[in-house]
């Protein structure tokens, strides 16, 4: 069964057990919001730091799928499809 991989920034990482990339067997295309789901369900801390309450991606947080951000898309109902790469990007606020 194919993977998809969500590539996720060194800020990140820690939140996920140190892990750079996390994987998601699929089959066929998935939504952005099922595939966050599927990788973060272990990783409660994460899940909050990418959405919010709601379900919505947190404003800080974009999400690439293709190299296209998935706002521009169709948001979390984005499709991506197996052997596609996701990748998070948090913005750093500055001052």
């Amino acid at each position: 069964m194919p993977d998809i991989s969500v590539v996720l920034p060194s800020i990140l990482q820690p939140l996920a057990g140190g892990q750079s990339i996390l994987t998601a067997p699929v089959e066929g295309a998935v939504t952005v919001g099922k595939l966050l789901d599927s990788v973060t369900g272990g990783y409660p801390v994460l899940a909050r730091r990418l959405r919010d309450e709601t379900g919505a991606l947190r404003r800080y947080v974009n999400i690439y799928v293709a190299g296209d951000e998935v706002r521009r898309l169709q948001g979390l109902e984005t499709e991506v499809s197996p052997g596609q790469e996701v990748l998070v990007i948090q913005s750093v606020a500055g001052g």
